[in-house]
């Protein structure tokens, strides 16, 4: 097989409802990004906002826990793994420290072992690894629509399949 999807896999793909979940629940992630991002940039400029900030990112997070659950389902049914499929095993690994910083954000926040400020680092570094992460997805992704595109040709010409 070349490529990210074989032809089952594109099948099962196109078939499952937590495609439609995926595709609605990245860009909300993103949006609720790009506000507690302002959020917490606001905060550690001015020292305003705290609670607001800290509410954001709580939201962030869950929406990262619900995007990672439901996608863990997606890519059972999809490639029979709940994670680390091989078309998207570094992304996956990536994850796994996406969830752990902003886990260890949460922490914080529960047992107020660090000062909001440091709080909110931990915030902005779990926002980094988000960024880095959502773009190899985004690459990931954008690389499939290319490899579907240059197959319709062949396939309209009875080629490769």
């Amino acid at each position: 097989m070349t490529g990210l999807y074989s032809a089952e896999e594109r099948r099962r793909r196109d078939a499952s409802r937590w495609t439609l979940v995926q595709g609605v629940l990245a860009p909300l992630q993103f949006i609720v990004f790009l506000v507690s991002l302002a959020l917490v940039l606001r905060f550690l400029a001015t020292g305003e906002g705290l609670g607001a900030a800290t509410l954001s990112v709580v939201i962030k997070t869950l929406v990262l826990y619900t995007i990672m659950v439901t996608g863990s389902i997606w890519e059972k049914e999809v490639f029979g793994v709940y994670l680390f499929a091989r078309p998207f095993f570094w992304e996956d690994v990536f994850s796994m420290a996406v969830l752990a910083l902003h886990t260890v954000y949460l922490a914080a926040v529960l047992t107020g072992a660090l000062t909001p400020t440091q709080q909110m680092y931990i915030a902005l570094a779990a926002y980094l690894a988000y960024v880095i992460n959502a773009a190899q997805f985004v690459l990931k992704l954008r690389a499939a629509r290319l490899q579907a595109s240059r197959a319709m040709p062949d396939q309209a010409a009875g080629v490769g399949a």
